[in-house]
């Protein structure tokens, strides 16, 4: 389960590994325009969350840390990747608020209603991008909540991160673009970057929580 503290950090560490790896986000960035600005958009829209709740004492709640990181990465949300970015978090706390503890089945629930907030923002939603990916660990989490006999909130987002993961690299075969140019969606690959990162977290692989 989720304290208002382990959240935190978590959103902080998946905040840090965006910007650490930005200029590798920015060279995949060839869909829908090649212009190299996906990781930079990325890292400064979730940035605006991270640190709006960098100052957070360690007793704080999981409220109190979706209250300050939501409508500050909202109101940061910069670039096409940045809002549709922003879209997924504020759809998937939908589920969260008012939880002092957040369980497997909250978790899931948010993670659906993440995918489905972002496909209705997007005017023409595409196929092989971002939205593919979160759709994955959507379609992933109702079949854990569904079928799945485990509370362990670190295997059940090991489980919906790599079924992301398995969607991410067959991105070029949903658009022939990426596949000609060798390279996986941007955007997916921004998702994933944080998620990896918030993962170290949850794991203890990541220890330092200052806000890059």
């Amino acid at each position: 389960m989720l304290n208002g503290l382990r959240l935190k950090n978590a959103l902080i560490s998946g905040a840090n590994n965006i910007i650490k790896n930005k200029e590798h986000v920015n060279e995949l960035n060839i869909f829908p325009v090649p212009d190299g600005d996906t990781g930079t958009n990325m890292s400064m829209t979730i940035s605006s969350g991270s640190k709006a709740i960098a100052d957070l004492p360690e007793d704080v709640t999981t409220g109190e840390v979706i209250k300050n990181f939501v409508p500050n990465l909202l109101r940061g949300a910069r670039g096409n990747s940045g809002v549709i970015m922003s879209q997924i978090f504020r759809g998937f706390v939908k589920e969260l608020k008012g939880l002092d503890i957040i369980d497997v089945t909250a978790l899931g629930n948010g993670v659906q209603h993440a995918a489905e907030t972002a496909y209705k923002a997007v005017m023409k939603p595409k196929e092989g991008t971002i939205l593919t990916v979160a759709k994955a660990g959507a379609d992933k989490s109702m079949d854990l909540l569904v079928n799945g006999d485990t509370d362990d909130i670190i295997k059940f987002c090991d489980e919906v991160a790599a079924e992301m993961e398995g969607a991410l690299l067959q991105t070029p075969e949903l658009l022939p673009v990426l596949k000609q140019a060798g390279v996986v969606d941007s955007g997916g690959e921004g998702l994933m970057t944080f998620i990896r990162g918030a993962l170290d977290a949850l794991k203890g692989k990541a220890t330092d929580f200052t806000v890059n």
